[in-house]
């Protein structure tokens, strides 16, 4: 460098101006892509629920409230530093619903009310011991205090106030310590108590009368969609189900991953078997409501909600059952499906129109339920058992390989067993106008035609164990001792049509139950009567 003696020269070809400019085109677009895809995605969330944004709104109007008594030179004079504390408050005890803003209030001022008592009591106690052992009482206060609530938040019963047990230690641990240092212990607890108390009346007022979201009406809505989700999750598994020749079906272990994309009633359904939690907090809360709208008395019967919701689960755990038989890689021939189309068709419509039928009496607050509608869903269930019962043949495999001594026995069990099967006419007058080719060494053309039926079958009707066709098959042709293992087979892929229409019963079965529960509610909630 510089022509100096052992400098070395670095050459840098200038970057173009066209290159910086489509840097920076493709980074603009990158930035606005994504600024696009997250308001698009934030105005899909607000759109589910429109209280999702009402909460957030009314959240920050109850926050600039309090922070307006601290902003203000008036009211600062007024309550000085101490208004800090309501600013916390509101931030910790908003929440999203009237019912869960009254407990979380309720847990705050009790805790806190508590907390200043001990705190002065023992804060006097060490006062009068001197200053030697007044930090001693004051430390060993702490720690009895933080075991005991930390111990008793965690017994049972005591749970639901497990936030006040918090507000409790918290609040204690901060009046004492700033009251031994500030000197005044009775004025610092006097102090945070009236600033508390402002927080807590401006998160409920602004909770409950500005657009107030009510636990209750959460609860009710929540229970009239579970409702429509197991009828609809119902019906698309049956129509499914009877649809599918079974051309199409994906691997095993593809289905298992899978998040059903065509199905939107299945993954509804879903939701409705993880919606324990949700009730349960949602009728805690709403034991704090005042009576409002629908709702108009004290004391509301909200666990019956819970009951009717449990019961709910337990019809839905037959529709993911009966779900599961549909993507199961056993199954029945599309033929014999079909033979009992009619009844399962007619069950499964019928007891969704009774789920539907319940969930709209929930929602209008009434009890209307037809006794003929419950006569059609046992009639309907009961043709569905009979129509089992008589073609019961049907779900087991009838064929016996031929002997030298039943030739005539044998030729006539194959004709009945070709019901579901390709084997035409012709065939079958070969078989009968030619029996001195069965005592042969070579294989019975009823074998064969019946072989070739199965191989038609798709692939899943002997995936358990899973293998091909021609494992039944070794080189001289097809082995006549692997006949009752593909009977086996075949009778197990044919009860599969036994287990789905069982498990329909069984979910007709617990709409007794069902009925049962609505009409409990009904009965506790004071609905209106009906015609019956």
């Amino acid at each position: 460098m510089n022509g100096k003696k052992g400098s070395v020269e670095v050459k840098m070809n200038p970057i173009g101006k066209d290159k910086i400019s489509d840097s920076n085109r493709n980074y603009v677009d990158g930035v606005d892509f994504l600024c696009k895809s997250f308001i698009l995605s934030v105005w899909e969330f607000c759109k589910e629920d429109v209280d999702r944004a009402t909460f957030s709104l009314k959240a920050g109007l109850a926050v600039l409230a309090v922070s307006l008594l601290l902003l203000c030179r008036d009211s600062y004079k007024v309550f000085g530093t101490n208004i800090i504390w309501s600013i916390l408050t509101v931030a910790i005890m908003f929440e999203y619903t009237v019912g869960a803003t009254f407990n979380r209030g309720f847990n705050r001022a009790l805790g806190s009310l508590l907390a200043g008592v001990m705190a002065i009591a023992v804060a006097q106690i060490a006062l009068s011991t001197g200053q030697v052992a007044e930090p001693i009482i004051i430390g060993f206060s702490i720690f009895i205090v933080g075991t005991v609530t930390s111990f008793m938040k965690l017994w049972p019963s005591l749970v639901p106030y497990e936030y006040g047990f918090r507000v409790i230690l918290l609040t204690y641990c901060l009046i004492i310590i700033s009251g031994y240092r500030m000197g005044s212990p009775f004025r610092t607890a006097v102090d945070r108590l009236y600033s508390i108390a402002i927080g807590v009346i401006v998160a409920v007022l602004v909770n409950l009368l500005i657009f107030p979201i009510w636990a209750g009406e959460q609860l009710h809505k929540e229970l009239v969609n579970n409702f429509a989700s197991v009828a609809d999750a119902l019906e698309e598994c049956v129509r499914k189900y009877l649809e599918d020749d079974g051309s199409e079906q994906p691997e095993f272990t593809k289905t298992i991953m899978d998040e059903f994309p065509d199905e939107p009633a299945y993954r509804k359904c879903r939701s409705t078997l993880n919606s324990a939690s949700k009730f349960e907090t949602l009728a805690n809360s709403a034991k704090w409501e005042p009576p409002h709208g629908r709702f108009n008395h004290f004391f509301y019967p909200w666990s019956e909600y819970v009951k009717v919701g449990a019961v709910l689960r337990y019809c839905a755990y037959e529709v993911m059952a009966l779900h599961g038989v549909l993507h199961s890689e056993i199954q029945a021939h599309y033929n014999l499906r079909i033979t009992f189309q009619k009844e399962i068709q007619e069950a499964s419509s019928v007891a969704a129109e009774l789920v539907r039928y319940l969930g709209q009496d929930i929602d209008h607050m009434q009890w209307s339920l037809k006794s003929c509608l419950l006569k059609r869903v046992h009639s309907s269930t009961e043709k569905l058992q009979r129509a089992i019962d008589m073609h019961s043949y049907l779900l087991a495999s009838t064929y016996d390989p031929p002997d030298n001594s039943s030739m005539q026995q044998t030729k006539l069990t194959h004709a009945s067993s070709s019901t579901f099967s390709d084997l035409d006419t012709k065939s079958l007058e070969q078989v009968l106008d030619t029996p001195n080719q069965l005592l042969g060494t070579t294989v019975p053309l009823q074998v064969e035609s019946y072989h070739e039926m199965m191989r038609k079958q798709s692939r899943r009707q002997y995936s358990w164990p899973s293998r091909e066709v021609d494992a039944f098959e070794d080189d001289r042709g097809f082995n006549k001792d692997s006949i009752p293992k593909m009977q086996a087979l075949e009778t197990t892929t044919n009860l599969s049509l036994a287990t789905f229409t069982s498990l329909l019963i069984e979910f007709v079965a617990r709409l007794d139950h069902l009925v049962e529960a609505v009409d409990e509610l009904s009965n506790v909630a004071k609905f209106k009567q009906g015609d019956a």
